[in-house]
């Protein structure tokens, strides 16, 4: 997404709120009586559909678990989840519609091109948001008030990534993104560490057009650079699809993806056997967190399939909303965003919670997956 058409959609978001701070209808729902609506925009549809359900089934798991508990200051805790698309204006459209339904607390976000134009939406109604895995710093540095990130940010998995190509012996990387807001960040990112000295050469960085069937021009310009190692950083469709396009184009370096490519379609889209060995910069997924065996049993039980990927976050962005909602003792954004500062040591999947100065996690809690029998599983903890 460009900058004058994101600027577009930024100024669309502004508009549907200033005239009020609770969003179109002009009316504020939240009260102190009956439940507590939680809000989530996620990928229902689209290229990225298959995440959304995910997102949607962690977030409910952790509603039921605390409405077992009695909910929060005695009120019940209630899911309501919108299509984003990842799209930014379908994303905008969502979010406005949870302002206006009264929700205290975003926990939605996926795409981070989608949610970068819903941050002003949220925050001038004053309704905090716990992204769980939009991760572009280009979320960071809006420096919004009630905006926070519980997942890694561009920042963190670059440095992440580079840190795997230095250990695995990597003398030239070539970069590749798709032009999103998450990849080109990610991509920037890397591509600026490996012109600094110590570690791999930087043998270039190529931007692909999401959507197309075919990358050949793409692969050629890489492989002329002669790189030993190929990072992507966008999603799992054009991930797969350029993975298997490389092999056939006679690349025998490695191949390394970004955690919007760790998705079980993007082992499909390019060949089990093409895809075997691929690795991966991820914040842990359900089966490479140690000890997460009842968590999974639970879920599994509940939902009748496995977790994938960004379930335990959507899990751990409503329990941060609960524990923030109790500490502030109400739906009072303002409070409940205080209260989110305040928070030092709740237990997350992803470790002890702190958030710093910027609202985003101290530790990016990134580890290297590697695609083993057709799946991802864990190869280093990078500690």
């Amino acid at each position: 997404m460009n900058k004058t058409a994101l600027g577009a959609v930024l100024a669309v978001a502004a508009l549907a709120t200033s005239a009020c701070g609770q969003g179109l209808l002009g009316s504020d729902t939240k009260n102190d009586e009956g439940p507590i609506l939680l809000g989530m925009g996620i990928p229902l549809s689209g290229s990225s559909a298959d995440i959304g359900p995910y997102m949607k089934n962690g977030a409910q798991l952790a509603i039921d678990e605390i409405n077992a508990k009695g909910g929060v200051l005695g009120r019940k805790l209630q899911l309501r989840a919108e299509d984003d698309a990842c799209d930014p204006k379908t994303a905008v459209a969502a979010a406005n519609k949870l302002v206006a339904a009264g929700v205290a607390v975003s926990v939605g976000g996926y795409c981070s091109g989608a949610t970068l134009p819903t941050l002003p939406v949220f925050d001038r109604a004053k309704i905090p948001m716990i992204i769980p895995a939009a991760n572009s710093s280009e979320l960071v540095e809006q420096k919004l008030k009630h905006i926070f990130l519980i997942n890694g940010t561009g920042d963190q998995q670059a440095a992440a990534g580079i840190a795997w190509m230095t250990k695995s012996g990597a003398k030239k990387v070539a970069v590749m993104d798709d032009n999103t807001s998450y990849s080109k960040d990610i991509a920037v990112r890397t591509a600026a560490e490996l012109d600094k000295p110590g570690g791999p050469d930087k043998a270039g960085v190529a931007s692909v057009n999401p959507g197309e069937s075919d990358y050949s021009a793409n692969v050629t310009t890489v492989l002329r650079s002669n790189p030993d190692f190929i990072y992507w950083t966008g999603y799992y469709q054009e991930g797969g699809l350029l993975l298997r396009q490389l092999r056939q184009a006679g690349y025998k370096g490695r191949f390394m993806v970004g955690d919007g490519s760790v998705d079980a379609k993007m082992i499909k889209i390019a060949g089990d056997k093409t895809a075997e060995g691929t690795y991966a910069t991820m914040t842990q997924t359900p089966d490479t967190v140690e000890g997460a065996e009842g968590w999974i049993a639970s879920y599994k039980q509940k939902f009748g399939a496995a977790p994938g990927p960004y379930s335990t976050q959507s899990y751990d962005a409503v329990r941060v909303a609960a524990e923030a909602i109790k500490n502030a003792g109400g739906s009072d954004g303002d409070k409940i965003t205080s209260a989110l500062e305040a928070i030092n040591g709740l237990r997350l999947f992803s470790g002890p919670l702190k958030f710093t100065p910027q609202h985003t996690i101290s530790n990016g809690g990134f580890v290297i997956l590697v695609v083993k029998g057709g799946k991802f599983a864990l190869q280093d903890s990078l500690k």
